[in-house]
């Protein structure tokens, strides 16, 4: 298992994997992801974006952050934050904020929960957006040199593997699905029988 920043391949993945967990990235760059992938099938098994807020107090968000449910539990949601923190530490940033009312789980990475009245006006701003969405939403900060990925994530990751489906997906589609029986020849037939 490993994470790397998205190409523009991973467009169409990350678009669909983005809608089926509930996210609005209304400003959807691919270059701003990373993918974490299984090694041996390059399946991927989760995602996270930075977002650079520019203005006059420039901050940066961890944003977008989401595991299809078969992977989760096994660190790759700590690894796509923890190669987040690092492209905005590349960029220039030593403190990245995030906004959610799931914030718990960044609690335990070294992010620190910010009363909205303590944060810098554009980072306020930015809350209270999340907010129209997400009522309970809170800030948390992290400083670079305060990440810490707990032992038993960064283990778990190492052998991640997917769960089984729970069986609630969607079931393989078939020729009737378009409207095609196979049992009337067509032109663009293979099954003609002479």
């Amino acid at each position: 298992m490993y994470v790397r920043d998205a190409k523009n391949r991973d467009e169409v993945w990350l678009l669909d994997a983005l809608e089926e967990l509930g996210f609005d990235d209304g400003a959807f760059r691919s270059r701003d992801y990373v993918i974490a992938l299984d090694e041996e099938t390059n399946e991927k098994a989760g995602f996270g974006r930075i977002r650079v807020h520019k203005g006059d107090e420039p901050f940066c968000e961890i944003t977008c952050v989401g595991v299809p449910e078969r992977w989760r539990r096994q660190g790759v949601g700590a690894h796509v934050i923890e190669r987040l923190v690092d492209r905005a530490s590349a960029e220039g940033f030593d403190t990245v904020y995030g906004f959610s009312s799931a914030y718990r789980y960044c609690t335990q990475l070294g992010f620190d929960p910010v009363d909205a009245r303590d944060l810098p006006t554009p980072v306020n701003e930015r809350l209270q957006q999340v907010r129209e969405s997400d009522d309970d939403a809170i800030a948390v900060r992290l400083d670079r040199d305060e990440f810490a990925m707990p032992e038993r994530l960064r283990e778990r990751f190492k052998s991640a593997t997917p769960m089984a489906d729970s069986g609630s997906g969607e079931s393989e589609l078939s020729a009737e699905d378009f409207g095609y029986d196979e049992e009337t020849p067509t032109k663009y037939s293979t099954n003609l029988r002479r």
